[in-house]
C-alpha cells in the first residue's frame, strides 16, 4: 500500500482554485471578504424568493416536510398567524389551531428547509401585533374577522 503525497505545487493550485471560484467578479476589488460580509453573503443565498406576504391575523397552511425511515412527505399545518418574529433569514412565525379541542401552536422558521410551501388561505383583520389573547378564548370567540382589501 503506498501512501499518496500532494507535492507542495499541488496544494498550491488546489488553493490558487478555490480562492479564484471566491474571487470577486472583473472591475471589483480585489479586497478579502470580511466576516460579516460572508456572514451576509451566506444568508441571502438562503433566502426563499416564493413565500407570499404573510400578516398577523392570517389564516395560512404550512407544508412541513416529515422524514419517517427513508421516505419523505409533506403534511399540512393550517392555523391563524398570531405572532411574527425576527427578519431576514431567521423570520418565524407562530401559528395557532384547534386539534381534538385542545389548543397547538407551532414555530416555523419561514425559510427553513422544513417548510415546503407556505399558503395563505383568508387574510385576518386585526388590530394588534401578536394576538396572544386567542389563546384565553374559547369556540367561536376564537375567530378572526375576514379582511378583503389585500
Amino acid at each position: 500500500m503506498a501512501a499518496e503525497t500532494n507535492s507542495p505545487t499541488e496544494i498550491n493550485s488546489s488553493v490558487a482554485t478555490t480562492t479564484a471560484a471566491v474571487a470577486p467578479p472583473s472591475g471589483a476589488s480585489t479586497r478579502r471578504l470580511g466576516a460579516r460580509e460572508l456572514i451576509e453573503a451566506f444568508e441571502a443565498e438562503q433566502l426563499k424568493s416564493d413565500l407570499p406576504l404573510i400578516y398577523v391575523g392570517d389564516t395560512v397552511q404550512v407544508g412541513v416536510r416529515i422524514r419517517e425511515g427513508n421516505k419523505e412527505r409533506v403534511q399540512p399545518y393550517e392555523g391563524v398567524v398570531i405572532a411574527k418574529r425576527h427578519g431576514g433569514l431567521n423570520e418565524t412565525i407562530t401559528v395557532r389551531r384547534i386539534f381534538q379541542g385542545i389548543g397547538v401552536e407551532r414555530v416555523f422558521m419561514l425559510h427553513s428547509p422544513q417548510v415546503a410551501s407556505v399558503k395563505v388561505e383568508r387574510r385576518g383583520k386585526v388590530r394588534r401585533a401578536k394576538l396572544f389573547y386567542l389563546r384565553d378564548r374559547v369556540g367561536k370567540a376564537t375567530r378572526v374577522k375576514q379582511r378583503f382589501d389585500r
